[in-house]
């Protein structure tokens, strides 16, 4: 049975995934890519090193973010949203911003990996010397859910 998932649902999915996608568009071309995320009060919050997705964003901020839960083929649960990207600059917001990414992804990290390399550095003492973290949210506009069960 195919069906919509509503409002509380479309919620729910978004709050519990930790990796989604992102699809924006720049210079004619389309470009997806996997992000770990955060999401809170309609907004994506993520961090990124400089590259594609961010130049692609700068240039065009209307974007498109993809999230599911899959336990097989036909029993599935999909959130696609649409909305803005902004890159936070402002201090308090991006302590904030890293605050909630790392409250919600690091649970999910198993112990063994405790220190994330993507988007951050290959190493735990490195962090702030190595690479710019651009932290960014995403002001989400539109939402709507779909899933599938037996």
């Amino acid at each position: 049975m195919l069906g919509q998932l509503n409002e509380n649902e479309i919620e729910d999915l978004l709050k519990q995934q930790v990796v989604g996608r992102i699809g924006c568009h720049a210079d004619n071309t389309p470009y997806i890519v996997p992000v770990n995320y955060a999401y809170k009060d309609n907004n994506i919050y993520a961090h990124s090193a400089k590259g594609t997705k961010i130049d692609y964003m700068r240039k065009n901020p209307q974007v498109c973010f993809q999230v599911d839960q899959i336990e097989n083929i036909n029993k599935w649960k999909s959130v696609i949203a649409w909305g803005q990207f902004h890159e936070i600059t402002n201090r308090k917001e991006m302590v904030d911003a890293m605050q909630e990414i790392i409250q919600h992804i690091m649970p999910q990290v198993a112990e063994e990996q405790a220190h994330p390399s993507h988007g951050f550095t290959e190493n735990e003492s490195d962090i702030g010397t190595s690479v710019e973290i651009i932290l960014y949210k995403i002001c989400l506009t539109k939402k709507t859910g779909r899933f599938e069960q037996p």
